[in-house]
């Protein structure tokens, strides 16, 4: 069965606050319909420093999608784990998931943009000890009993809804994070499509004799805009695709492994790489076996455009993805 998910990252590069205003609550308004149609999940993340108004908090943007929904689950996909208190997390992501009712998806990142941990004041040599600390902190207040933080003995409350926790993946494309997941018997989540990754962690998986397992992205993870012209959207708005990929390449380096990866320069070559797909209804179905990643408002296209993809997808593409399943099942 196709798995659908709708991102949004509420970039905006001439957003005004008048304007992201507008934006965030077309977001708001498209995640509620996306739960009113049947659509899996809304996946958000994490960067800071942004001048194109990359999205910072993406708890605070999760809570407003539970609060607007009532089915779908939401995916911060990924925090930067050494960047928050422990303590405070753990608290957010139990609030978030008593009023979820366990719609919240946590995946636990330690992110790759030195400038991110500078801007907020963490030492970038850490990270690893700080997300090790972060996950265990968690998974320790989660069971509402009073535990030692740094010295001194602490209780988190209140308890979150989802049991024994709530959903918290490890992220990443190293062996670290792979270890790191296997150690505390989460799954894992790897940044990309990487096979030999997923071996290794259920390999130390099993010398740790813990649960967990892999979910990964699938070899290629196209970000798709549904239209009924193509060619209109790419010739009225590929600079708003071409931006966003330019931007995360940009952060990006030789060690960094991303299911997202652009290496385009131009519009022209970013629509002939596939990475960025503008699709007919048709083209999306005959696609979209395995999953589609609706990206509505990428790039800082303009909201009705976001629409009139999420109606195309919502109308045309998803009653029929379900036909399928139904008929397989059947």
């Amino acid at each position: 069965m196709a798995f659908t998910v709708v991102r949004f990252n509420l970039v905006d590069p001439a957003g005004t606050p008048k304007a992201l205003a507008e934006r965030y609550r077309a977001a708001l308004e498209m995640a509620a319909y996306a739960d009113d149609r049947g659509i899996d999940t809304v996946q958000t993340e994490e960067h800071h420093g942004a001048q194109d108004n990359w999205l910072p908090s993406p708890f605070v943007f999760a809570g407003a999608v539970l609060g607007a929904t009532h089915r779908i689950s939401i995916t911060v996909s990924a925090i930067i784990g050494p960047l928050y208190d422990p303590l405070r997390l753990a608290e957010d992501i139990a609030v978030l998931d008593l009023i979820g009712k366990g719609r919240l998806i946590t995946v636990a990142g330690i992110g790759y943009r030195p400038a991110e941990y500078e801007q907020l004041g963490v030492e970038w040599g850490r990270r690893g000890l700080l997300q090790d600390e972060l996950v265990e902190t968690l998974l320790t207040a989660w069971r509402g009993e009073p535990f030692s933080f740094r010295g001194r003995t602490v209780t988190v409350t209140p308890r979150p809804y989802t049991r024994p926790h709530p959903t918290l993946l490890v992220g990443g494309s190293s062996r670290a994070a792979a270890r790191r997941a296997a150690r505390f018997g989460l799954p894992f989540f790897p940044s990309a499509h990487l096979p030999e990754l997923r071996a290794y962690y259920e390999e130390v998986r099993a010398r740790y004799g813990t649960d967990g397992f892999c979910m990964m992205p699938a070899e290629r993870t196209p970000l798709v805009h549904l239209a009924e012209d193509p060619d209109r959207v790419w010739a009225q708005h590929g600079e708003c695709f071409l931006h966003e990929a330019r931007m995360y390449a940009s952060w990006q380096s030789k060690d960094v492994r991303s299911a997202v990866r652009s290496a385009a320069t131009t519009v022209e070559e970013l629509r002939r790489e596939g990475v960025y797909r503008v699709l007919t209804p048709a083209q999306c179905l005959h696609q979209g076996a395995a999953g589609v990643v609706l990206h509505p408002l990428c790039g800082g296209l303009p909201v009705d455009e976001g629409w009139r993809s999420m109606h195309l997808f919502c109308e045309n593409v998803l009653p029929r993805l379900k036909g399928r399943a139904g008929a397989a099942v059947g």
